[in-house]
């Protein structure tokens, strides 16, 4: 469905190796802990959440004393179901652990 348009910062996480795949994962969601522990347990994950977490501790008090009273963070794949579902959650955890509010949405998942 492309970039949504309200999103003010957006991350392609495409490069992660894609559950779909995965025959037993194919029908469920990042927001399954197993799919979840799929999509994080490789080092590029890993990497690419450090990564990110550091940039959003960096930006988001700046944006803070901007006056901007909220961001919208996109992570986007193929299908919008497994890794950036899985890696919108790991960011809503640690930027939680960081003090800030977060509310998550999954625009492609089914409802």
């Amino acid at each position: 469905n492309g970039v949504p348009p309200e999103a003010d910062l957006v991350f392609d996480v495409r490069f992660l190796p894609n559950p779909h795949f995965i025959p037993e994962f194919r029908k469920e969601t990042g927001l399954n802990p197993k799919v979840a522990r799929y999509v994080k347990r490789f080092p590029q994950t890993k990497k690419f959440l450090d990564k990110t977490t550091d940039l959003m501790k960096f930006l988001l008090p700046f944006y803070v004393k901007e006056g901007k009273s909220y961001l919208t963070i996109a992570f986007g794949c193929t299908g919008g179901q497994h890794r950036s579902v899985a890696i919108a959650e790991e960011m809503k955890k640690r930027l939680e652990a960081e003090g800030y509010r977060v509310k998550s949405g999954h625009r492609d998942m089914p409802r």
